[in-house]
């Protein structure tokens, strides 16, 4: 019992290992990832290298395969070239049970405390956000150790040891059994060096090891497959055309094992080194073979495996054109329409919201609050835009836009948060335990729910204008909006001494929602600031109370 918890918290540390390593190279290169990949495979024949590279690196095409489907997901890679990339990568792991012969147990160690130190002490700079980088290449390399140490004591029992002797000559059953131990142990290095070393000691017989072999080879893709069996479409394209490239590659080897012992037995003197090489030759033929078809087989996955299509009206970017990149003015004014685009979400959003509130309508509730995650993919997208525009070719005013973007669309996404909790309180605390406002309550809510949206559209016309006049009135509905919170707490408060039931049942949830109508008011609010800064009459976040009166009137917008 304890080698087999040993085992599955090894498998587990290799998980979060390829965890740490994905998210680290993400926010290492984070707009700029799509560009350096781009290079990198820039053809078949330097994908499958920079497989190889990789995957020697980090010691598991498992995690490389992991690593390449979430950039195929995100778009950042092409299918047919990540394919490329997979060859290679089943190369670089083959290679690696090479250099396991040897003894590496210094790498992980080294590895370890230098990404930690790395880290530590240059945390919040990309040498900080390399060594975490280290550290994940480390801890995959010490739990690729753990795991064949690990495996080791359970086949060394007896059982283990009856069930694979008893292993009859039979090809299709070996790799079957090669197959399942692979996904058990979840690594095909493990069980290959395994396979060697049984081999080596007499318990298997040569053709059976090739056919383990074999399998371990395709329990390496089912393990693609079962690990990103949860994730979008586009990211399962990947582990499942390596699975199929190393399914074909198996029933083409299939009958060629005899040959391929006999071979082997006159280059290497041991059994081990037999295996090892069976290996290694079979990865490279099966990237020598298929590297030709990656393209082939990457159109037809993705006419197999297509997403279904987003709804049209809110889920998808619509403005972003990429094409309008290398004219900065252009592409300024694409991510402008898309900021505009996101906060009509929210505003449906918001709308939306005192319905529920209204009329305790569940399935509302349920449909308003997975906007939110188009509100933040709407986000990531127009931040993502706006960093593949040069800096440098901006004009002053087009860098001030560029930050008023970004500072809108931030403020759009925290207000997208705000309704979906109050979205689920209201749920929470209201619906289910089915509780009902005061009529004053109500009215309280109802009032200031209609000032938000007035200042939502006042908002998102000063950010589309940029009026000077018009960025002070939003500004000053800051105060009275922060008026009308504090009196209507009051007054909730006066209701509560007088014992009005319904505001005894519902206070949490009366006084939350309207200091979160408040927090929404101030995210709204800041549209106003960079406009008025732009104009020299904001200090401090206040306005200047003597140059009010010399305001400029709309002409004098930036």
């Amino acid at each position: 019992m304890q080698h087999l918890l040993n085992l599955l918290a090894a498998i587990a540390l290799l998980v979060w290992a390829t965890h740490i390593v994905r998210t680290g190279v993400l926010r290492l290169f984070g707009a700029n990832l799509r560009e350096l990949i781009a290079r990198s495979v820039g053809n078949r024949f330097r994908a499958m290298a920079a497989g190889l590279a990789v995957t020697s690196l980090v010691q598991s095409s498992t995690a490389t395969g992991l690593i390449v489907a979430s950039f195929v997901g995100r778009g950042l890679i092409a299918t047919a070239a990540a394919l490329a990339v997979m060859l290679g990568a089943d190369i670089g792991t083959s290679a690696m049970v090479v250099v396991f012969s040897f003894d590496l147990s210094w790498l992980s160690p080294l590895l370890i405390f230098v990404g930690v130190v790395l880290f530590i002490t240059r945390e919040r700079t990309s040498v900080g956000r390399f060594g975490r980088i280290v550290i994940g290449v480390g801890l995959i390399t010490l739990a690729l150790q753990l795991i064949v140490g690990a495996t080791r004591p359970l086949t060394e029992s007896p059982a283990v040891r009856q069930l694979l002797a008893a292993l009859p000559n039979e090809v299709l059953l070996d790799i079957v059994v090669g197959a399942i131990l692979t996904v058990l142990s979840y690594s095909s290095l493990a069980i290959v060096l395994l396979t060697a070393t049984l081999a080596g000691a007499g318990m298997l017989p040569p053709t059976v090891a090739l056919g383990l072999v074999l399998g371990a080879n395709v329990g390496s893709g089912v393990l693609g497959v079962l690990t990103t069996a949860r994730s979008d479409v586009a990211t399962r394209r990947l582990p499942v055309g390596n699975l199929l490239f190393k399914l074909a590659g198996v029933l083409l080897a299939m009958p060629w094992i005899g040959k391929a012992l006999a071979l082997l037995q006159t280059q290497f003197a041991s059994v081990p080194q037999q295996v090892v090489a069976f290996h290694l030759l079979f990865n490279v033929a099966l990237a020598v073979v298929f590297i030709g078809f990656t393209g082939a087989l990457a159109r037809q996955l993705e006419r197999w495996m297509s997403a279904p299509p987003p709804a049209p009206s809110q889920s998808r970017p619509r403005h972003l054109d990429p094409v309008a990149l290398p004219t900065p003015s252009l592409a300024i004014s694409c991510a402008a329409r898309e900021a505009l685009h996101q906060a009509d979400v929210v505003e449906t959003m918001l709308r939306g919201a005192i319905d529920v509130i209204r009329t305790n309508n569940l399935v509302l509730a349920e449909q308003l609050r997975h906007m939110d995650d188009t509100v933040d993919e709407l986000y990531s997208a127009i931040k993502f835009y706006l960093t593949q525009i040069s800096r440098e070719a901006l004009s002053e005013r087009e860098s001030r836009r560029w930050t008023d973007i970004v500072s809108f669309t931030i403020n759009m996404e925290q207000i997208g948060d705000i309704v979906e909790r109050i979205l689920q309180d209201v749920e929470d605390k209201k619906i289910r335990p089915g509780r009902n406002f005061s009529e004053a309550g109500m009215a309280e809510i109802s009032h200031l729910h209609e000032r938000l949206l007035s200042n939502l559209r006042l908002g998102m016309t000063v950010f589309l204008d940029g009026h000077v006049n018009d960025a002070r009135k939003l500004l000053e509905e800051k105060a009275r909006f922060r008026d009308l919170e504090r009196s209507y707490a009051a007054t909730h408060l006066a209701r509560l001494r007088e014992n009005t039931a319904p505001s005894i049942e519902t206070s949490s949830l009366h006084l939350d929602l309207i200091s979160d109508l408040k927090r929404i008011n101030s995210h709204i609010c800041s549209i106003a600031y960079p406009i008025l800064d732009s104009a020299g009459i904001l200090a401090n976040t206040r306005l200047r109370e003597s140059r009010l009166g010399e305001l400029p009137s709309d002409d004098g917008a930036r």
